[in-house]
């Protein structure tokens, strides 16, 4: 199962420069790596992304991040995948621009 991470272009960037990151700033906040299901994506885009142009979207396969990935309640009780470790790059599967346009951000076509 493909689960997603939004980064800011600075932060792919530092992901692909060093090979591993903390993440964002809430992610290090937070004390783990925020990722979403497929179903979660559009919404975590829309509401923590609104308005923000220059994003990238990464898909990373669930079961390659091994036991440092927990699913856990968050938004209206629904499981999200969080990644208490370090994101690295050699787990990434796909990255993508993921634009702004008139209606919020646009996502890949493919995303399956």
């Amino acid at each position: 199962m493909l689960i997603y991470k939004i980064l800011r272009s600075g932060e792919w960037a530092a992901l692909q420069a060093e090979g591993e990151t903390t993440g964002a700033p809430v992610d290090e906040a937070d004390g783990f790596i925020h990722f979403s299901t497929l179903d979660q994506v559009r919404e975590t885009a829309s509401k923590h992304f609104a308005g923000e142009d220059g994003l990238f979207i990464l898909a990373f396969e669930a079961d390659d991040l091994g036991d440092a990935l927990r699913w856990e309640p968050s938004r209206g009780g629904a499981l999200f995948p969080h990644l208490y470790g370090a994101l690295r790059l050699a787990d990434v599967r796909w990255s993508r621009p993921l634009p702004l346009g008139m209606g919020g951000h646009v996502f890949p076509d493919d995303m399956t």
